[in-house]
């Protein structure tokens, strides 16, 4: 699996916290899984959960039908510990999952208008308190955090295959040598 590591420096801007910190260095690490079925997506999605704690984002990138929401729907259960049923928040743009040790919430932005309407879904409060799955992040710009796990998956030339490019930043960086 192909991997590659770099360290980038963050400009603080804004106010408050931002404006305190000098300099933010952040660790990335970006590595490439196969993924030939199925199975092998709901087993990188359970590895995710597994390393997944409050406070966490995994944003989940590719394009209609490469897998986000099967992902997602598998990382809730894996975390559950059970079968869940999980619909996808294509219309509602955002599911809550109350599970012990974590609330995870599951937002699907396709139809987000404005960067700024995610206030209204609750997504401070997400990325403080809850585990943040979110499909199609781009649709957030500024307002992804820096720290995640970001998950871009692409079909291949296999029925229902998928290739996932994992790119961790901060605490994920350490960890995707575990994925």
């Amino acid at each position: 699996m192909p991997s590659q590591c770099r360290a980038t420096i963050a400009a603080p801007l804004g106010s408050g916290y931002k404006r305190r910190m000098v300099a933010l260095a952040m660790l990335e690490e970006t590595r490439t899984v196969e993924l030939p079925d199925l199975a092998a997506t709901v087993e990188l999605a359970s590895r995710v959960a597994e390393l997944a704690r409050p406070g966490d984002v995994i944003a989940l990138a590719g394009p209609l039908g490469a897998g986000k929401t099967v992902f997602a729907r598998a990382f809730v259960a894996a975390l559950a510990g059970e079968p869940v049923e999980v619909p996808s928040p294509t219309f509602t743009l955002v599911q809550t999952y109350q599970l012990p040790g974590a609330t995870i919430w599951h937002f699907d932005l396709y139809r987000l208008n404005r960067t700024e309407d995610a206030y209204e879904l609750g997504i401070e409060e997400a990325f403080a308190d809850g585990i943040s799955l979110i499909e199609w992040p781009d649709r957030l710009a500024t307002l992804l955090p820096r720290e995640r796990l970001d998950v871009a998956l692409a079909e291949t030339s296999t029925w229902d295959g998928r290739r996932a490019a994992l790119t961790g930043r901060g605490r994920w960086a350490a960890l995707l040598g575990r994925l």
